[in-house]
Protein backbone atom coordinates (compact mmCIF):
# COMPACT_ATOMS: atom_id res chain seq x y z
CA UNK A 1 0.00 0.00 0.00
CA UNK A 2 2.78 2.41 0.88
CA UNK A 3 4.57 1.80 -2.44
CA UNK A 4 1.36 2.43 -4.34
CA UNK A 5 0.74 5.66 -2.46
CA UNK A 6 -2.52 4.38 -1.01
CA UNK A 7 -1.67 5.66 2.48
CA UNK A 8 -1.46 9.26 1.31
CA UNK A 9 -4.37 9.14 -1.14
CA UNK A 10 -6.85 7.54 1.20
CA UNK A 11 -5.41 8.58 4.57
CA UNK A 12 -5.46 4.94 5.70
CA UNK A 13 -5.08 4.06 9.37
CA UNK A 14 -3.85 0.74 10.68
CA UNK A 15 -5.12 -0.82 13.89
CA UNK A 16 -2.33 -2.27 16.01
CA UNK A 17 1.28 -2.32 14.84
CA UNK A 18 2.08 0.41 12.33
CA UNK A 19 3.86 -0.35 9.00
CA UNK A 20 7.11 1.38 10.01
CA UNK A 21 7.29 -0.74 13.18
CA UNK A 22 6.78 -3.92 11.11
CA UNK A 23 9.64 -2.79 8.88
CA UNK A 24 11.98 -2.24 11.85
CA UNK A 25 11.12 -5.63 13.35
CA UNK A 26 10.87 -7.91 10.30
CA UNK A 27 13.68 -6.48 8.15
CA UNK A 28 16.94 -7.80 9.58
CA UNK A 29 19.24 -4.79 9.07
CA UNK A 30 16.77 -2.17 10.41
CA UNK A 31 16.18 -4.44 13.41
CA UNK A 32 19.93 -4.72 14.03
CA UNK A 33 20.35 -0.93 13.86
CA UNK A 34 17.36 -0.36 16.14
CA UNK A 35 18.76 -2.73 18.76
CA UNK A 36 22.11 -0.92 18.66
CA UNK A 37 20.35 2.41 19.11
CA UNK A 38 18.39 0.93 22.03
CA UNK A 39 21.66 -0.41 23.54
CA UNK A 40 20.32 -3.94 23.54
CA UNK A 41 22.88 -6.79 23.32
CA UNK A 42 23.10 -8.46 19.90
CA UNK A 43 25.56 -10.78 18.20
CA UNK A 44 28.02 -9.72 15.48
CA UNK A 45 26.00 -9.40 12.27
CA UNK A 46 25.54 -7.47 9.02
CA UNK A 47 22.68 -6.85 6.64
CA UNK A 48 23.55 -7.97 3.10
CA UNK A 49 22.09 -7.70 -0.38
CA UNK A 50 24.95 -9.35 -2.29
CA UNK A 51 27.42 -12.23 -2.06
CA UNK A 52 30.30 -9.75 -1.91
CA UNK A 53 28.92 -8.14 1.26
CA UNK A 54 28.56 -11.56 2.88
CA UNK A 55 32.11 -12.50 1.96
CA UNK A 56 33.42 -9.24 3.41
CA UNK A 57 31.70 -9.97 6.73
CA UNK A 58 33.05 -13.54 6.76
CA UNK A 59 36.63 -12.25 6.52
CA UNK A 60 36.35 -10.83 10.04
CA UNK A 61 34.01 -13.34 11.72
CA UNK A 62 34.93 -17.00 12.33
CA UNK A 63 32.74 -19.83 11.05
CA UNK A 64 30.12 -21.11 11.53
CA UNK A 65 27.80 -18.33 10.36
CA UNK A 66 24.06 -18.28 9.75
CA UNK A 67 22.17 -16.64 6.87
CA UNK A 68 18.71 -15.32 7.73
CA UNK A 69 16.58 -13.81 4.92
CA UNK A 70 14.28 -10.83 5.53
CA UNK A 71 10.50 -11.28 5.68
CA UNK A 72 10.29 -15.08 5.65
CA UNK A 73 8.36 -17.39 7.97
CA UNK A 74 9.24 -20.66 9.68
CA UNK A 75 12.97 -20.34 9.07
CA UNK A 76 12.51 -20.46 5.29
CA UNK A 77 15.79 -19.76 3.50
CA UNK A 78 17.90 -19.96 6.66
CA UNK A 79 21.13 -21.93 6.40
CA UNK A 80 24.29 -22.46 8.42
CA UNK A 81 27.65 -21.83 6.74
CA UNK A 82 30.20 -24.26 8.18
CA UNK A 83 32.82 -24.06 5.42
CA UNK A 84 33.65 -21.98 2.39
CA UNK A 85 32.75 -24.64 -0.18
CA UNK A 86 29.04 -23.80 -0.44
CA UNK A 87 29.22 -20.24 0.87
CA UNK A 88 28.29 -18.51 -2.40
CA UNK A 89 25.41 -20.88 -3.19
CA UNK A 90 23.99 -20.60 0.34
CA UNK A 91 24.17 -16.81 0.22
CA UNK A 92 22.44 -16.69 -3.16
CA UNK A 93 19.71 -19.01 -1.87
CA UNK A 94 19.14 -16.83 1.20
CA UNK A 95 18.86 -13.66 -0.87
CA UNK A 96 16.51 -15.41 -3.31
CA UNK A 97 14.27 -16.57 -0.44
CA UNK A 98 13.74 -13.01 0.75
CA UNK A 99 10.96 -11.17 -1.10
CA UNK A 100 13.04 -7.98 -0.82
CA UNK A 101 16.42 -9.54 -1.66
CA UNK A 102 18.00 -8.88 1.73
CA UNK A 103 19.34 -11.11 4.48
CA UNK A 104 21.32 -10.98 7.69
CA UNK A 105 24.58 -12.84 8.14
CA UNK A 106 25.75 -13.35 11.69
CA UNK A 107 27.76 -15.54 13.99
CA UNK A 108 25.99 -18.86 14.60
CA UNK A 109 25.16 -19.43 18.28
CA UNK A 110 25.13 -23.21 18.15
CA UNK A 111 24.41 -24.82 21.51
CA UNK A 112 23.13 -21.66 23.21
CA UNK A 113 19.79 -21.76 25.05
CA UNK A 114 16.81 -20.14 23.30
CA UNK A 115 14.27 -18.21 25.35
CA UNK A 116 11.45 -15.80 24.59
CA UNK A 117 9.12 -13.43 26.36
CA UNK A 118 5.55 -12.74 25.25
CA UNK A 119 4.71 -9.08 25.84
CA UNK A 120 1.71 -6.81 25.25
CA UNK A 121 1.36 -3.04 25.24
CA UNK A 122 -1.48 -0.56 25.08
CA UNK A 123 -1.78 2.91 23.57
CA UNK A 124 -1.11 4.53 26.95
CA UNK A 125 2.35 2.94 27.07
CA UNK A 126 1.53 0.30 29.67
CA UNK A 127 3.43 -2.93 28.99
CA UNK A 128 3.12 -6.41 30.47
CA UNK A 129 5.29 -9.51 30.19
CA UNK A 130 2.69 -12.25 29.81
CA UNK A 131 4.91 -15.31 29.95
CA UNK A 132 8.49 -16.51 29.59
CA UNK A 133 9.17 -19.59 27.47
CA UNK A 134 12.19 -21.77 26.78
CA UNK A 135 13.08 -24.30 24.12
CA UNK A 136 14.20 -27.73 25.25
CA UNK A 137 16.42 -27.94 22.16
CA UNK A 138 19.42 -25.59 21.88
CA UNK A 139 19.96 -23.02 19.15
CA UNK A 140 20.20 -24.82 15.83
CA UNK A 141 16.73 -26.36 16.06
CA UNK A 142 14.10 -23.94 14.75
CA UNK A 143 11.58 -22.78 17.35
CA UNK A 144 8.73 -24.26 15.32
CA UNK A 145 10.38 -27.69 15.43
CA UNK A 146 11.44 -27.60 19.08
CA UNK A 147 9.66 -28.68 22.25
CA UNK A 148 8.88 -25.49 24.14
CA UNK A 149 8.07 -25.15 27.83
CA UNK A 150 5.94 -22.35 29.25
CA UNK A 151 6.46 -20.84 31.70
CA UNK A 152 10.25 -21.10 31.61
CA UNK A 153 11.55 -23.32 34.41
CA UNK A 154 15.33 -22.97 34.40
CA UNK A 155 15.66 -19.17 34.58
CA UNK A 156 16.61 -17.50 37.84
CA UNK A 157 14.45 -14.55 38.84
CA UNK A 158 17.35 -12.21 38.01
CA UNK A 159 17.65 -13.67 34.50
CA UNK A 160 13.91 -13.47 33.94
CA UNK A 161 13.78 -9.85 35.04
CA UNK A 162 16.64 -9.01 32.65
CA UNK A 163 14.70 -10.53 29.77
CA UNK A 164 11.46 -8.90 30.86
CA UNK A 165 13.04 -5.44 30.98
CA UNK A 166 14.80 -6.00 27.66
CA UNK A 167 11.59 -7.23 26.00
CA UNK A 168 9.62 -4.16 27.01
CA UNK A 169 12.47 -1.89 25.90
CA UNK A 170 12.57 -3.66 22.51
CA UNK A 171 8.80 -3.30 22.12
CA UNK A 172 8.96 0.43 22.77
CA UNK A 173 12.01 1.03 20.58
CA UNK A 174 10.51 -0.87 17.64
CA UNK A 175 7.34 1.16 18.07
CA UNK A 176 4.66 -1.44 18.76
CA UNK A 177 2.06 0.90 20.20
CA UNK A 178 -0.60 -1.68 21.00
CA UNK A 179 -1.04 -5.43 20.88
CA UNK A 180 1.07 -8.52 21.44
CA UNK A 181 4.63 -9.37 20.42
CA UNK A 182 7.27 -11.86 21.37
CA UNK A 183 11.00 -11.17 21.81
CA UNK A 184 13.48 -14.01 21.39
CA UNK A 185 16.80 -14.35 23.20
CA UNK A 186 19.87 -16.58 23.15
CA UNK A 187 21.71 -17.34 26.40
CA UNK A 188 25.28 -18.62 26.53
CA UNK A 189 25.17 -21.69 28.82
CA UNK A 190 28.81 -21.18 29.84
CA UNK A 191 28.67 -17.61 31.13
CA UNK A 192 25.02 -16.47 31.03
CA UNK A 193 25.60 -13.87 28.30
CA UNK A 194 22.26 -12.72 26.89
CA UNK A 195 21.62 -11.43 23.35
CA UNK A 196 18.48 -10.44 21.48
CA UNK A 197 17.88 -12.62 18.42
CA UNK A 198 14.70 -11.21 16.92
CA UNK A 199 11.10 -10.27 17.62
CA UNK A 200 7.69 -10.81 16.07
CA UNK A 201 5.67 -7.56 16.21
CA UNK A 202 2.44 -9.57 16.21
CA UNK A 203 0.77 -12.54 17.83
CA UNK A 204 2.24 -15.89 16.79
CA UNK A 205 2.34 -19.56 17.74
CA UNK A 206 4.13 -18.46 20.91
CA UNK A 207 1.13 -16.30 21.81
CA UNK A 208 -1.13 -19.34 21.82
CA UNK A 209 1.30 -21.22 24.05
CA UNK A 210 1.58 -18.24 26.43
CA UNK A 211 -2.20 -17.96 26.69
CA UNK A 212 -2.44 -21.63 27.67
CA UNK A 213 0.33 -21.21 30.28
Amino acid sequence: CEKLGIWKRHKCRVLGTQPDAVERAEAREPFRRTMLEARQPIIASRGISSVAEAQEFALHTPLPLILRPDFTLGGSGNSVVRDGENFVVQTEDALAASPVGHALIERYLEGWHEMEIEVVRDCAGNALAVCGMENIDPMGVHTGDSITVAPALTLTDREYQRMRSASIAVLREIGVETGGSNVQFAVNPDNGRLVVIEMNPRVSRSSALASKA
